[in-house]
């Protein structure tokens, strides 16, 4: 069995690799690319964003496509010619890559046609954005209480606690935070995609202990190659970014991985730098708003060390680093009885 998901992981790689040179082209041909633009806070302020990150203007941004479109294809020739069957554990996580894929790619569409000059497609207002989020989430949380079975959470020295319809709510809960958290991770080269693989690492060693996981660990597998492949271009100084489509898609895929190997508690240690980094907003929003002062010269966290004078490249080993320190933890958490 670990050969064939090695043998799948490597022949995304590969699979991957080839489609990224002449896509990224596609990518310069069609002007797809990072525009300049202006960045204030909730009070019109200007921030340090451009100064920090102007160089990085012009460079294409679609990366997800390829990773999401890349994943999917490979994993259905895996599931067409080999044992492995389409079941509801797979459908639900294409299920989570194409519908959160989809509303990233609809922002990453609106930017492109806004800056082409071909009109603009409607705005999704953040409301509307967290709307439709809580509704994909709700639709697989409904798919994964009612065609797995599953509704308790695991916790350490307690086990198995039953949330019943509760699990509803609370799998609704994790997916859209951890798909923001990713998305808001996603800000320097090479830094989400480098986080997402090292906790997929440990997901796919916990995957081991589910009934579920050997569907699950196909997806990390073949997801791993994916973005071995990605990340060679996306690394300092990147050729492509991931923007929204990816973003949203990779972390609402990590969050059903999480959820369906009843490791959602573990996901909270395991992918602890996505948590910091998306609290490290909300305290920063939290303070503009009632204190109309700063906490941080700039959130998410990796834009603040970038202000107080760290390479780009030194934040992001770092934060790497950080991961690696808090997999071991989580699963060292994940096998406490």
């Amino acid at each position: 069995m670990m050969l064939k998901l090695l043998a799948a992981s490597l022949g995304s790689l590969v699979f991957s690799f080839f489609l990224a040179v002449p896509f990224i082209s596609l990518l310069f041909r069609l002007r797809w690319r990072d525009q300049e633009k202006l960045s204030v806070d909730l009070h019109g302020q200007p921030t340090i964003f451009n100064e920090l990150h102007g160089s990085k203007v012009g460079t294409p941004t679609g990366g997800g496509i390829l990773i999401i479109g890349s994943s999917a294809l490979f994993t259905a020739l895996v599931y067409t010619f080999t044992q492995f069957q389409l079941n509801w554990t797979a459908v639900i996580l294409y299920l989570a890559m194409f519908g959160f894929g989809l509303l990233g790619l609809y922002d990453d569409l609106k930017k492109f046609f806004s800056q082409r000059g071909r009109g603009s497609l409607p705005c999704l207002s953040a409301k509307l954005k967290l709307a439709i989020q809580l509704g994909l989430g709700l639709i697989i949380s409904y798919l994964l209480f009612t065609k797995l079975s599953l509704h308790s959470v695991w916790l350490p020295f307690f086990g198995d606690f039953d949330l019943g319809l509760g699990y509803l709510p609370f799998a609704t809960i994790v997916i859209v935070f951890t798909s923001n958290a990713f998305n808001i991770t996603d800000g320097l080269d090479g830094l989400a995609t480098g986080l997402l693989m090292i906790s997929l690492v440990a997901f796919w060693y916990l995957a081991g202990k589910s009934v579920f996981g050997g569907d699950v660990t196909l997806f990390i597998a073949v997801l791993m190659g994916s973005l071995a492949a990605f990340i060679y271009f996306n690394i300092y100084p990147a050729r492509v970014f991931m923007g929204d489509a990816g973003a949203l898609s990779l972390g609402a895929i990590l969050a059903i991985i999480a959820l369906i190997t009843n490791q959602a508690f573990s996901l909270f240690i395991i992918g602890g730098v996505f948590v910091v980094e998306a609290f490290s907003t909300l305290i920063q929003w939290g303070s503009i708003v009632l204190k109309k002062k700063r906490v941080f010269l700039i959130a998410p966290l990796h834009h603040h060390f970038e202000a107080l004078g760290w390479p780009e490249t030194k934040v992001t080993m770092r934060f790497w680093l950080a991961q690696v320190f808090l997999v071991l933890l989580g699963i060292f958490v994940a096998s406490l009885v």
